[in-house]
């Protein structure tokens, strides 16, 4: 992947949150009757400038495109004729102003939501939480996972997919508890396994919090088998088929796609003699795998995909559908537990239970989404929910120079019945500013080290 393969998914997903969230605040501002100045998606130089509607609110898109801000009429920034004060944002009652500076989080909450309702209501398929051979003298093996096994269920919460095991481990985890998994396998008989969690550590910087238990994934050896060809790519171009059955790579004998898979990756632009078995006869020809960019590491592909087998997708993969009320009810749910699992973590970080380097910056969010997009539309859907979530909860954090900031100073407003005064909102900016720009620099530092590192 090139760059723009993952720039250009960063600021797609960039922008939609930015407008979903300013559009928050604008819609909510205008409901409450305030004078809309300018909708600006970015800081810094207008690249881009349109006035619309009765009070020409100016639409702006900027130079610098990390955020964005919705401009009211404010006594505080600048004089306002006497015919409009009662549509300036400082004139309005706490409660509205409360409801407009909290639109915008809540605006990026309801996006999440409505993401994963599409998702849940139009089917989405997951990998099955089927285990694979536990790893050796591993905390899994000695709980008596065995190859095969389906979970069930974790303390009684019913889990359907691979994901969502997962992350029913992190919450666990971060409690350092003991959890009863439960299992069934092939024979349809069912078992449950208690499991440790109080050793294992979630950190972004070390293994997943599965390889750190032992547990693994089941991947069932598939036949070499070719299934769709990419159009141009080196196998259509060498004359392979779709059907044909690899047999050999040079001199290494192939038994399954895994090893026909290691064999293009690691020749990339190499000429390579592949044997196949078309329809009981012999057919041998050279390929040329395309030299491919994955996360630093040049590998070969030569644009063919695993051909379905009878019963081996669907013991693999789950189409997790619901009808409109229950997908509605599990994106909530969804959105729910993803934010208080973010506070948990921020929560975490400050007392030292967690790791700092969990903290990720623009470099490792573009590295995601360009993967997510690789990875097919379900999955960048995912992806734009989960940080739909994370920026509407930053921004409810009560630090100065965010919304969460300006909701505390409201809160204080109503307990002691008068505004706070400008100087304490002028300190309180100047540490929110200095809190933000340490946060950042640390995301930044984290980002380096993990492309360092890779």
């Amino acid at each position: 992947m090139g760059p723009l393969d993952y720039i250009l998914p960063f600021l797609l997903a960039l922008g939609i949150l930015i407008v979903v969230h300013e559009f928050g605040h604008y819609s909510v501002a205008r409901l409450c009757g305030v004078k809309v100045l300018r909708f600006s998606v970015g800081f810094g130089k207008p690249l881009l400038l349109r006035r619309f509607g009765a009070d020409q609110t100016e639409w702006v898109l900027s130079a610098f495109p990390l955020g964005g801000y919705v401009k009211m009429l404010d006594e505080r920034e600048a004089p306002v004729a006497s015919h409009e004060l009662h549509r300036a944002f400082n004139r309005q009652t706490v409660w509205r102003r409360i409801a407009i500076v909290a639109a915008g989080p809540l605006a990026n909450l309801i996006l999440a939501v409505a993401l994963y309702w599409g998702l849940y209501a139009g089917g989405v398929e997951e990998l099955r939480p089927r285990l694979g051979p536990s790893v050796t003298a591993s905390l899994a093996q000695q709980a008596g996972f065995a190859d095969g096994d389906l979970v069930r269920s974790v303390d009684g919460r019913a889990v359907e997919t691979w994901q969502e095991f997962r992350w029913v481990l992190i919450n666990e985890a971060l409690d350092k508890r003991v959890v009863v998994i439960e299992t069934i396998n092939d024979a349809r008989e069912i078992a449950f396994r208690k499991l440790d969690l109080s050793a294992a550590t979630v950190d972004q910087d070390k293994q997943d919090i599965s390889a750190q238990l032992g547990l693994t994934l089941q991947r069932p050896k598939l036949p070499a088998v070719l299934g769709s060809l990419s159009p141009g790519g080196a196998a259509e171009a060498a004359g392979l088929r779709t059907g044909d059955r690899v047999v050999r790579v040079g001199e290494l004998r192939v038994d399954d796609w895994t090893a026909l898979v290691t064999a293009v990756r690691d020749a990339p632009g190499q000429s390579l003699q592949i044997e196949v078995n078309r329809g009981g006869t012999p057919f041998v020809t050279r390929v040329v795998p395309a030299s491919v960019d994955e996360n630093g590491r040049t590998i070969g592909r030569i644009g063919v995909g695993v051909a379905d087998q009878e019963g081996r997708r669907e013991q693999m993969f789950v189409t997790v559908r619901y009808d409109l009320l229950e997908a509605l009810g599990k994106g909530v749910e969804q959105t729910w537990d993803t934010a208080a699992l973010s506070l948990s973590v921020m929560g975490r970080m400050i007392v030292g239970e967690v790791s700092v380097k969990n903290l990720s910056g623009p470099v490792t969010i573009a590295d995601f989404a360009g993967q997510s997009a690789r990875m097919g539309f379900s999955h960048y859907i995912k992806f734009l929910a989960l940080i739909s979530i994370s920026l509407g909860v930053l921004n409810l954090l009560p630090v100065p120079v965010l919304d969460g900031g300006h909701l505390l100073y409201y809160v204080i407003e109503i307990i002691k019945g008068g505004p706070v005064s400008e100087r304490v909102m002028e300190i309180g900016q100047q540490i929110g500013m200095a809190l933000l720009a340490a946060l950042m620099a640390f995301a930044f530092y984290n980002d380096i080290n993990r492309l360092v590192a890779s």
